[in-house]
């Protein structure tokens, strides 16, 4: 009896159950009730927080207090993930994910970040804690998932501020289960894909001189997941006033701008992680590796997992490996392959908590020298009218003999990094003589047009983002404008036109012509002059997008099989197309619309649907794992996913019982900013501020989101007052 009881005292503290009430101490209680007091959150008639504090730290209390009002499921489910402990919640099928983030982000390193952080920061990491905490305790009717009291340390577990910001090399959560699930499979290096439609950013900044109003602007246009991020306000006495957006959880805004300068984070694919072959012996028992012609022996690590099993909790067990490169996560062949990255550090939440603060591009500067960002290109503009690119922050030394996007010989000093590249060195753009900057996770080599750098003048892993259709449009469109207005701008960020369609439709046209059975040819005829007369535009009422949608995305699989595996693995989109273009058959590309009329006539009884029919936007709960429903309420949406060279992007899907698509990723929160001696701003955030579907604010945007119909920012307090909805102090 005694073991059984030290058994369920060990799991209840290690993993503590869903509903385990939390004791929050009376110190803690009144610390947080005399906070909550210096602290004004002014809810506006959209929903948007206003965050008001005495200090930076109050702004940060009432922030992750706001927060947690509008989504605690969210802010709670980003925590459970980077923790490893996603198994306690959903189950085994989490159990491999949750090994392969416990491996490359260790809690005990994030306690020992908090310990030495320095002590004004870490007034904000308390901070950031006791909001969500304070939170907790005056909604008990409030039951978490699994985290019943949030730690400062908490904070530390993120990268640059994406929530899925971490670079293994090409290895996936898959190498991870074939290696530590016995040794039963091996790494299988992963194939360039022709795109995933759920990743991608825009951003886009211009010049006094390409402005009407002679201010410099910037266009914040993140696509994630729908409802990834609210749209936040933060305010205080110590000079902290920023605006925009923020993932579920952060105490920093992530994209956005203060009264001084903006930035625009893209996803970056610089080369942040090496992949390591490590030579492996057994010797008197244990494991070895050869490093410069000596053995060292493999550190080893157990690991344990809380797997949920009924109402019960399990635990697993791994004996795990490192090197002095990096954790053990897969094989080839005999060799083993150990992952160096920079994946959780205290040096990354302070750069972007600085960069909140700058005042200018200098200032600004000063916070990218701290070399932590690894995961975003960033495109900026300030009220001095200056603009900037930079591909990248946190770029390793390599030696350009060896293929870094494969694995690399782990015995030889040789491929060891050699320190980090400083800004001067790494691609980048500062205020081009053509007036305007942009990415759209594209190539750096078409950021400002004819005036971007030169690939040849940097290393191959410095810049290995291939060119897409959304790069290729915003050079063109960023080109036509001379006199921009927030609105022009906002207009350049929506525009419809799907580039990618310029080789694929007249392909497929020669294609059907040289067919040899013209009976399918005659039954298609009509079907092709839909799509050869079509301006390429995506719209609601376009037939002619549902059909290029639908054909073209059938063509993805052959085009995943286009590429070289030598190559980076990102977006090389343009290139894929035209080799996959160079050796289709016409069966390749014909038989493809015929299955899209068959489809199409057996769901709705014709093929000339148009596009908004099918292509719908529906938020009814507020589940993180939407379900969707044909019967309930939608609305149509004309914007396609932005794989197809559109600049706004709005991904769908069909779902199991459904016969329309549902968007679930693309435009989140879009801003349009203007600096001068005021800023200007107007906003657009998808269905709405709130994950609450009683609340007015639930879905309040989403008509506008489905027609790109922006609202203004409220940046300055006289105008928040004006549109004030309630007023409160947290708690209240």
């Amino acid at each position: 009896m005694k073991n059984n009881i030290r058994i369920v005292l060990f799991l209840l503290a290690f993993f503590p159950l869903p509903l385990l009430a939390q004791n929050f101490s009376q110190e803690d209680i009144s610390r947080w009730e005399k906070q909550a007091q210096n602290v004004s959150i002014i809810r506006d008639n959209w929903g948007i927080p206003h965050v008001y504090g005495e200090t930076d730290a109050d702004a940060v209390f009432g922030l992750l207090y706001a927060q947690c009002e509008d989504d605690f499921k969210r802010v709670e489910m980003n925590y459970i993930e980077k923790l490893g402990r996603m198994s306690e919640v959903k189950g085994a099928a989490s159990l491999w994910d949750d090994l392969y983030l416990k491996l490359i982000i260790d809690s005990v390193d994030a306690m020992a970040d908090y310990k030495k952080s320095p002590p004004r920061f870490r007034i904000l990491l308390d901070a950031f804690a006791d909001g969500v905490n304070y939170y907790l305790y005056k909604h008990p009717e409030v039951k978490p998932a699994l985290l019943t009291k949030f730690e400062p340390w908490y904070a530390l577990l993120w990268t640059d501020g994406s929530i899925g910001a971490i670079s293994t090399g090409s290895i996936t959560e898959k190498d991870v289960e074939n290696f530590y699930g016995g040794f039963s499979g091996a790494y299988v290096p992963k194939k360039i894909v022709a795109e995933d439609p759920v990743i991608g950013s825009n951003g886009f900044a211009i010049s006094p001189f390409k402005t009407a109003s002679g201010n410099a602007m910037l266009y914040i246009n993140p696509h994630v997941t729908f409802y990834f991020r609210p749209e936040v306000h933060m305010v205080s006495k110590e000079g902290l006033n920023v605006y925009g957006a923020v993932t579920w959880g952060q105490f920093f805004i992530y994209q956005g701008f203060n009264e001084h300068c903006g930035w625009m984070h893209t996803s970056s694919e610089v080369d942040v992680s090496d992949m390591y072959a490590e030579k492996i012996f057994r010797q008197n028992g244990k494991w070895m590796y050869e490093y410069n012609h000596e053995l060292r022996p493999v550190k080893e690590k157990e690991i344990s997992i809380g797997v949920k099993m009924g109402t019960n909790t399990s635990i697993r067990k791994f004996s795990t490996y490192s090197t002095h490169h990096g954790p053990v996560m897969a094989k080839i062949n005999d060799r083993w392959i150990s992952v160096k990255g920079y994946n959780r550090s205290l040096q990354s939440l302070i750069q972007s908590w600085q960069r909140t603060k700058a005042t200018g591009l200098e200032s600004y500067k000063n916070a990218m020298a701290l070399y932590a960002n690894t995961s975003n290109n960033t495109v900026y503009a300030d009220d001095r009218g200056n603009i900037a690119y930079w591909h990248g922050n946190y770029i390793p030394i390599r030696d350009t003999a060896f293929n870094w996007a494969r694995p690399v010989d782990g015995t030889t000093p040789a491929t060891e990094w050699k320190g980090l590249h400083t800004m001067d060195q790494s691609v980048h753009v500062y205020n081009p003589p053509n007036g305007w900057l942009q990415n759209c996770n594209s190539t750096p080599f078409s950021v400002a047009g004819a005036n971007s750098p030169k690939r040849e003048n940097y290393p191959m892993y410095m810049a290995p983002d291939g060119e897409n259709y959304r790069g290729i449009n915003a050079v063109r469109v960023l080109a036509r404008e001379d006199k921009y207005t927030l609105d022009k701008l906002i207009a350049a960020g929506y525009d419809t036109y799907l580039a990618a369609f310029e080789k694929l439709v007249p392909a497929l046209v020669n294609a059907a012509k040289n067919l040899p059975d013209d009976t399918i040819y005659r039954d298609l005829q009509p079907a092709i002059d839909t799509l050869k007369n079509w301006n390429m535009r995506s719209g609601e009422n376009s037939i002619a997008t549902t059909l290029a949608v639908e054909w073209a995305q059938r063509l993805i699989p052959k085009m995943t099989q286009s590429g070289d595996e030598d190559e980076y693995q990102f977006v090389y989109q343009v290139k894929r197309t035209d080799r996959f273009l160079a050796v289709a058959t016409p069966r390749d590309l014909v038989l493809p619309l015929v299955d899209v009329l068959d489809t199409l006539s057996q769901r709705f009884g014709s093929w000339q649907i148009p596009w908004g029919q099918i292509n719908r936007f529906q938020r009814i709960s507020s589940d993180i794992d939407q379900q969707y429903n044909d019967s309930a309420v939608s609305i149509p949406v004309g914007f396609t996913s932005s794989i197809w060279g559109q600049l706004p992007s709005y991904t769908s899907r069909y779902y199991p019982g459904t016969i329309k698509r549902y968007g679930v990723n693309g435009n989140s929160f879009i801003c349009a900013v203007e600096f001068g001696k005021k800023v200007k701003a107007k906003s657009l955030l998808a269905g709405g501020e709130s994950g609450d579907p009683s609340s007015a604010h639930f879905k309040d945007q989403m008509e506008m989101y489905s027609k790109g119909v922006f609202k203004d920012v409220l940046f300055y307090k006289e105008d928040v007052l004006k549109h004030a909805e309630k007023t409160y102090h947290p708690g209240e």
